[in-house]
């Protein structure tokens, strides 16, 4: 974090310090949210809560290393006293970020791809200068601004992933962080019930290219014409990106290798180069061109940026991560979350991979959310899809919509496990599973889905590397 001092941020934020011997001591370490993870030379944001109030652990965060507190009432230890917590750490943020000086923030959002397609861009962009970016998601109103206090004096690229859980939500974040560049990965019914129509979506993830400046980049996926049209939302410079022949930056012969890994060409004008992606399945193309799309409009040249492209790893858990274990068995841990369009792209990874050798295919899926009227309708044509890739089994987990799978899948020759939660289906897999099966676990993260991956991926207890 830049160095501040504790009545430096109290000036800036609005707050008062409190029981502090010394209020000129300085920040130099991130403002954390968790009591956990607290730096020596740190801030500690007590966060209010129903259940666990944050203000309970301001001295075990002192203690730790934490220079003092961001809180709502005085602690008892050295503090910055506000109304309103969260606010303040917003605040902080915007301070932070306006001293960054040449720091270019690079906003991400959209309603599939934008994790996987922050984490290819941010190892991209660390191949030309210090890049900080979300861990994991982290991308609402607290993840954000914790995000923006890693940055130091020498980053030059900040991204951002921005999530929304309705209209407003991401222009509130590019308050806190102004982005010169955005990108819009793709809108799909991820939730819906929570935005109340695709259209609400819309609105809400065009926030982000509405808060542009006009001498900004919009990064547009081509080919989905509803993030297309918010090239009319914005006066910043706009570059496409997509397998439309249309787009600016584009992929050509997309082909896979034998482990479903992606290989296309690169091309921008009459620039051509070769990526062979490390991540698994087709989908992963769109999140980088998306990420190549940025880099070439900061003027990175394209051989580079597929250079960058190709050396690109999965980062965050639960995101496509592909384990084989020692008998052959390949377990797909896609189980962070899952909304209709990344269910479909994870059954085509998994008919990819299990396809070439003739492997079964096996689909291990908990209930999505949020997806509100639409629920009943997606879950049972996600089981259709189980079905028409030639899905050797089915275990469907959960309650309606853990049904709605299984009479989808019903349709073709797929055998189906109806189960009511992971423990059951983990007592089914380790039973029915053979040498060389091909396993997706997927579903939203609230279905708990991931601890199962981990468990499939373990051999005698012993994690498999």
């Amino acid at each position: 974090m830049l160095a501040l001092a504790l009545e430096e941020i109290a000036a800036a934020i609005g707050g008062v310090v409190h029981d502090a011997d010394d209020p000129s001591v300085s920040v130099v370490a991130p403002v954390v949210f968790d009591s956990r993870q607290v730096e020596r030379g740190g801030l500690f944001v007590a966060l209010p809560g129903e259940r666990v109030d944050g203000h309970d652990f301001a001295a075990a965060a002192t203690e730790a290393g934490a220079v003092g507190v961001l809180a709502s009432r005085p602690v008892g230890v050295p503090a910055i006293v506000v109304e309103d917590v969260v606010t303040a750490y917003g605040r902080l943020a915007r301070a932070l970020v306006d001293r960054l000086g040449n720091a270019t923030v690079i906003g991400v959002t959209g309603s599939v791809g934008k994790t996987s397609t922050k984490d290819i861009l941010g190892q991209v962009l660390a191949g030309f200068g210090d890049t900080v970016t979300n861990r994991a998601s982290n991308n609402n109103e607290l993840g954000l601004p914790y995000t923006v206090t890693r940055a130091t004096a020498d980053t030059r690229y900040l991204v951002l992933e921005m999530g929304a859980r309705g209209i407003g939500h991401i222009r509130y974040l590019t308050s806190i962080a102004p982005p010169r560049v955005g990108v819009v990965t793709k809108i799909g019914f991820a939730h819906v019930g929570e935005f109340g129509s695709v259209d609400n979506i819309v609105t809400a993830k065009g926030e982000l290219v509405e808060a542009l400046p006009d001498d900004g980049l919009a990064v547009l996926n081509a080919d989905d014409p509803k993030v297309l049209g918010m090239a009319a939302r914005t006066r910043a410079r706009v570059l496409t990106f997509g397998l439309d022949d249309n787009a600016d930056v584009r992929a050509e012969d997309v082909t896979s290798d034998d482990l479903g890994r992606p290989v296309f060409r690169l091309v921008f004008g009459a620039d051509r180069a070769e990526v062979r992606l490390r991540l698994y399945g087709t989908h992963q193309v769109a999140n980088a061109l998306a990420a190549a799309a940025v880099a070439i409009g900061l003027g990175h040249p394209v051989g580079a940026v597929a250079e960058g492209l190709s050396g690109a790893e999965a980062l965050s858990p639960g995101r496509m991560q592909v384990t084989v274990r020692p008998d052959g068995i390949t377990v797909i841990n896609d189980a962070y979350n899952a909304s209709p369009d990344a269910m479909r792209a994870a059954l085509l990874a998994l008919a990819d991979m299990s396809a070439r050798d003739g492997r079964r295919a096996v689909a291990v899926l908990g209930e999505m959310a949020e997806l509100g009227d639409q629920a009943t309708q997606t879950h049972r044509e996600i089981g259709e899809r189980v079905a028409g890739i030639g899905a050797a089994w089915l275990v469907a987990i959960g309650g309606d919509g853990a049904d709605q799978y299984a009479a989808g899948a019903s349709t073709g020759s797929t055998v189906v496990d109806r189960v009511p939660d992971a423990s059951a289906a983990l007592g089914k897999l380790r039973v029915g599973l053979r040498p060389g099966d091909v396993v997706l676990v997927k579903a939203a993260n609230a279905a708990g889905l991931q601890a199962l991956a981990h468990q499939l991926t373990e051999s005698d207890g012993v994690p498999v590397v």
